[in-house]
């Protein structure tokens, strides 16, 4: 996942950045050292608020 969010440049790593983002792959929660695969379902859950 790292290696995703570093290979599009400073934007999306500044955006994505590790200590508030959350990730899953294929619909499972992991950390940034997970691998990812040809065809993986990668989603980035940024923070948010609500009201």
């Amino acid at each position: 996942v790292k290696s995703l969010v570093e290979s599009h440049g400073a934007k999306w790593s500044e955006a994505l950045n590790r200590e508030n983002t959350l990730v899953a792959v294929n619909q499972t929660m992991v950390d940034y050292q997970h691998f990812i695969h040809a065809g993986d379902e990668v989603a980035f859950f940024p923070p948010v608020t609500g009201g």
